[in-house]
């Protein structure tokens, strides 16, 4: 286990230091180009369609899901452990500068979600029962109609179940469990029963019972989240000048903090906010195609900008509360982690040690053990959709039953296991869904520049 450990870190520091880094930033920054900053130009559009005929009862649909509906269940995925455990993590390791990266990739990224949405859409098949199918599988295939689009799209296929269906609900389910063993003392078996027991009523359900419950889930998980972070930052409200300070000054001086040379300090800075960033926002990485592959849009535009919002609200408000609130309550005055790094911080508990220093530990780990929860089980939800598209995809309808019942397991066993290696194995696979997604968006660059133009002036 320990050597099988080293090897996926060494891969993941090949990925996150070098590949990812340059396909997510590389990408971002292609389309932004080609799109004539259809992030920037696009995002009063995005804005008013998503919360101008805001409803949490999108209704049921025909086929497929309302465009809210999509949004919600991308938001629901996107939405997770990454934006608590993880930006704790990266600013950790990274020092709080990894943040400025992740806003830095956060913001080019907005332009790629928004390649993968049009073409999810440009894509998606609808059959004669209404079921729709869509997704990145569905785009690489367009992009290389030969035997090599079918090798990247089963190679796609593969990374997406076990990075989202199996290791990365275990993550999210091990979260969970953590936090409400932590805030209530909950034995971690029986919150993974528990989490089981609700997960598989919804995944019974089928598409329409999970948009039901995403669009009502995450507006009130994100609001419930805004508003105790607000009360902190409040409360901390002398410090949040320096909490930005050492987000900019250690994006650059990043050694200043976490040791090392400058180079080397930087490099750690820059991939821990590509990696993280890639986990909490997932634009890039596939993930949230297939959700709004399901959109019920007139145009492919329409889902795109949407998608984009669903990025800055990931990343530029609730990934931002979380980074603010640890920054202003650990790092800046007297916080514990001021003069670097504190025994028995980890990036499982930063949140925890955060909120508890305002709020008192009772209260503190108990809001961040009941956020945490919606979090990561709306991604449970999310992901577990996107696993069975994929499953779907190379299988076929009846191996769904069976990918449902292995998916559970794995959720469950989460929940009792703690374990390094599936944190590195489920970043390994989500940053291997980057490259072939990468390639393809890419190849069709030309129809997202088509799409984008019809709203240039």
């Amino acid at each position: 286990m320990e050597a099988l450990l080293n090897v996926v870190k060494t891969i993941n520091m090949y990925l996150s230091d070098y590949i990812l880094i340059i396909l997510l930033v590389g990408t971002g920054i292609f389309f932004t180009i080609r799109t004539r900053f259809v992030q920037v130009r696009c995002f009063g559009e995005g804005m008013r369609k998503v919360f101008g005929d805001f409803n949490l009862r999108g209704g049921k649909q025909k086929s497929g899901l309302s465009s809210f509906q999509a949004l919600t269940t991308a938001i629901a995925a996107q939405v997770g452990t990454g934006n608590i455990v993880g930006a704790c993590g990266a600013i950790l390791i990274g020092g709080p500068g990894a943040i400025f990266w992740m806003w830095v990739i956060a913001f080019f990224s907005m332009a790629t979600i928004y390649a993968e949405a049009t073409l999810a859409q440009q894509t998606r098949i609808v059959k004669e029962d209404g079921t729709v199918l869509g997704g990145p599988v569905y785009y690489i295939k367009k992009a290389f109609p030969n035997v090599f689009g079918k090798f990247l799209a089963g190679f796609f296929a593969v990374a997406t179940i076990l990075a989202l269906g199996f290791m990365g609900c275990m993550v999210q389910s091990n979260s969970i469990s953590e936090t409400c063993n932590t805030a209530f003392g909950i034995p971690t078996w029986v919150m993974g029963i528990v989490v089981v027991v609700i997960a598989a009523v919804i995944f019974l359900g089928g598409v329409q019972r999970l948009a039901a419950v995403t669009e009502k889930m995450v507006p009130v998980m994100a609001i419930l989240y805004i508003v105790g972070c607000l009360i902190l930052l409040i409360c901390r409200i002398q410090y949040i000048p320096e909490a930005f300070g050492m987000i900019f000054k250690y994006a650059f001086m990043p050694n200043a903090i976490i040791g090392g040379s400058i180079g080397y300090a930087l490099k750690t800075a820059i991939s821990q906010g590509a990696k993280r960033g890639l986990f909490s926002n997932e634009a890039g990485m596939g993930s949230t195609p297939h959700a709004h592959a399901m959109a019920n849009v007139k145009d492919p535009h329409e889902q795109g900008i949407v998608a984009m919002i669903g990025v800055f609200i990931d990343t530029f408000i609730v990934l931002t509360m979380t980074a603010l609130v640890v920054v202003s309550a650990l790092y800046a005055g007297d916080g514990v982690l001021a003069s670097g790094a504190a025994e028995g911080v980890t990036k499982a508990n930063m949140a925890q040690l955060a909120f508890s220093g305002v709020f008192g530990e009772t209260i503190g780990s108990a809001f961040v053990a009941i956020c945490l929860f919606f979090f990561a089980f709306s991604t449970i939800l999310g992901w577990n959709l996107f696993g069975k598209i994929n499953i779907e995809y190379l299988f076929g309808k009846k191996a769904v039953a069976v990918y449902s019942v292995i998916a559970i397991i794995f959720i469950f066993l989460g929940s009792v296991l703690s374990n390094d290696l599936v944190w590195e194995l489920t970043d390994m696979f989500n940053q291997l869904m980057v490259l072939p997604n990468s390639i393809a968006l890419l190849a069709l660059s030309g129809l997202v520049v088509k799409c984008a133009k019809k709203k240039q002036k």
